[in-house]
């Protein structure tokens, strides 16, 4: 079931998203909502990445080459 939630934004920030609503042809609501979407997919990724952090810096993974070499 969805749920409404209220908030409070800046005029200027409204008037972006209703013009890129406009020009995308798409509800400002759809917009909103995939945005937190995105914003939340991505905060769940840095926790993860945080809580691995220290097992992957034990076994010297530390960048994504670092990860690539260890799959050959």
């Amino acid at each position: 079931m969805n749920e409404m939630l209220t908030i409070r934004i800046p005029k200027e920030l409204k008037a972006e998203i209703e013009e890129i609503s406009k020009y995308q042809h798409s509800p400002v609501s759809d917009l909103v909502r995939e945005s937190l979407r995105r914003f939340v997919a991505v905060e769940r990724f840095r926790q993860l990445r945080e809580m691995v952090m220290p097992y992957a810096e034990a076994q010297k993974i530390l960048t994504d080459d670092d990860i690539l070499e260890g799959s050959e």
